[in-house]
């Protein structure tokens, strides 16, 4: 007679226990805050799309600028809660192609590119596929065990959040009162392929991750204000505002790639061995 099998198992567990407590076990809450913040990202993203569908361009704007404070957010709130993941940082990834790499040009492509057809498509593609590629070859240089410590000051490349930053800069302008750029949907193109340029080129730009600088105590209250300054111009003009940060960033490019060949010199000679060796004939 054959032997059946015992309802529990030799210490008291039911048979695949483990298995069903790791279906349907429970996750801690701080890694779902993070993902929760990257999914809100999305949102606003996908919600740019619609404002431009609409012809609300403005607020098209807006919608991806709550984006990018969202994709600065999530990041920094899973490291400090210590629930950063595998299934975060693809979620990120994708978000941010939405985001930085669609919804910018999507909102150009409504404003001004559909003008001339074929080419402004060509640009709308363009950008978004060297955006994917940018984000792709930045997923595989975190895997990257050899880089150097200095190295993680600065991006391969423009982000693709500065890239939406930039591409946008004619829709700036337009708020402001330079109406003309929407009559010129070449030039917006010309813009569209320059900024994709730079997010697939190996042009180092300032990453901001390990800014370790220290202010005197009698500098904190005059930073201080100057933030809330900051602050005020931004939302009382905010175009203006934006437009000198596009520029800006522009404009920090070279010191950018001086210092990163400054570091990558210092860290070729420190590595460099000397030997002392004659040399045998």
């Amino acid at each position: 007679m054959a032997k059946s099998l015992p309802p529990f198992g030799p210490e008291g567990d039911r048979p695949f226990s483990n298995r069903r407590t790791r279906a349907f076990g429970t996750l801690p809450i701080r890694t779902v805050i993070p993902n929760a913040l990257t999914v809100l990202a999305l949102c606003a993203g996908l919600t740019a799309i619609r404002f431009a569908l609409e012809g609300r361009f403005e607020a098209s704007v807006v919608a991806i600028i709550v984006a990018s404070v969202f994709d600065a957010l999530d990041g920094r709130v899973a490291r400090f809660l210590k629930g950063t993941s595998r299934f975060g940082a693809e979620l990120d990834s994708l978000t941010d192609f939405v985001n930085f790499g669609v919804a910018p040009v999507i909102v150009l492509y409504l404003w001004s590119l559909s003008a001339i057809g074929g080419i402004g498509w060509i640009a709308v593609l363009g950008y978004a596929v060297c955006c994917a590629l940018r984000l792709a070859r930045f997923n595989v240089a975190l895997e990257d065990p050899d880089k150097p410590a200095w190295s993680a000051n600065y991006f391969v490349g423009v982000p693709a959040p500065a890239g939406a930053l930039l591409v946008m800069l004619p829709l700036y302008l337009d708020f402001i009162g330079f109406s003309a750029l929407r009559a010129l949907p070449l030039l917006v193109a010309v813009l569209c392929f320059f900024v994709a340029f730079l997010m697939v080129s190996r042009v180092p730009t300032f990453s901001g991750k390990r800014m370790s600088l220290r202010i005197d105590r009698e500098m904190v209250l005059p930073i201080l204000v100057l933030v809330g300054i900051v602050a005020a111009v931004v939302m009382n003009y905010p175009w203006h505002a934006f437009t000198a940060i596009a520029l800006g960033y522009l404009a920090v490019m070279p010191v950018s790639i001086f210092r990163h060949r400054f570091h990558k010199m210092r860290s070729a000679s420190v590595a460099e061995p000397i030997s002392d060796d004659l040399p045998i004939d």
